[in-house]
């Protein structure tokens, strides 16, 4: 069944199902240069400025007055101050260059400093998560809400792991440690966007990671809340914009799960300065 969506959300998902036309493309061809080591992460970092060239211009052609921020190709300052534009034109690089397919385009809008719509897009799949303010959270124009449990015990999360060259490894480990002891499971998929993306539509109970960059979380947070759950940073407070980590659940598990995660609480059961 048709669902109403707003002007605004049209260009978004527009944005970002041209340029899935290029990734999956791409994500193709991809597999006829494995063989390669230099070949595939070249020809990945050329899809993904591609991509993000492509979101770009769609957005600034219908809304040329917005600023924007880029993964790729940084700030755009636009002359219409109070909107801006985060884009990640490929969350999940690593899995796309290995030829996973679990990937996705993320743009999400901010309005007078607070997020404000926000569009989530698998091209292999075509699931198109879309939310604005006050109107709900929908995956293919049906309505997603956050899950309905409460115990940590039958509870799923899912988490991201930091690779080589970034910090927090044994944060993560004690982190991992404490919410494997307590719950049904955790999962690392690899898409920051897409895990966030599911806890919006109820597969995943919560989600956490340390040290996030706007573009990998804008577009969920605002999915994420608009289905009924509850964002903060790992400190419980507003920072995940800023690298204070991010943790979103439904509103019955964001207290126990964030007393397992929080890296103070961490710090203190540790006994580490």
């Amino acid at each position: 069944m048709a669902t109403y969506r707003s002007p605004l959300l049209n260009v978004m998902t527009a944005a970002a199902l041209k340029a899935a036309k290029g990734l999956i493309r791409d994500f193709g061809e991809l597999e006829q240069l494995q063989v390669s080591k230099k070949g595939p992460a070249d020809y990945v970092s050329r899809a993904d400025r591609r991509a993000e060239e492509i979101v770009a211009g769609e957005l600034q052609r219908a809304r040329p007055a917005y600023g924007l921020l880029m993964e790729e190709a940084g700030t755009v300052v636009g002359s219409d101050t109070s909107n801006r534009w985060i884009i990640d034109p490929l969350d999940g690089t690593t899995n796309f260059l290995h030829g996973i397919p679990h990937f996705s385009i993320s743009i999400a809008l901010e309005r007078d400093s607070e997020l404000y719509a926000g569009v989530i897009y698998n091209p292999v799949s075509d699931e198109m998560y879309v939310a604005e303010r006050g109107t709900g959270a929908f995956l293919n124009g049906r309505r997603i809400r956050v899950s309905a449990r409460r115990k940590l015990q039958e509870s799923l999360f899912a988490t991201g792991i930091p690779f080589m060259g970034i910090p927090d490894h044994q944060l993560l480990l004690r982190q991992l440690e404490r919410v494997m002891a307590t719950t049904s499971g955790v999962r690392r998929y690899g898409s920051a966007a897409l895990d966030l993306a599911y806890v919006a539509a109820g597969r995943y109970d919560g989600y956490w990671e340390n040290g996030l960059n706007p573009w990998d979380i804008a577009a969920g947070i605002v999915l994420v809340r608009e289905a009924g759950g509850f964002v903060t940073d790992l400190a419980g407070g507003r920072g995940m914009l800023k690298g204070a980590g991010i943790l979103a659940t439904n509103t019955g598990l964001h207290e126990d799960l964030l007393a397992l995660v929080r890296p103070s609480a961490i710090t203190a059961a540790t006994g580490s300065s």
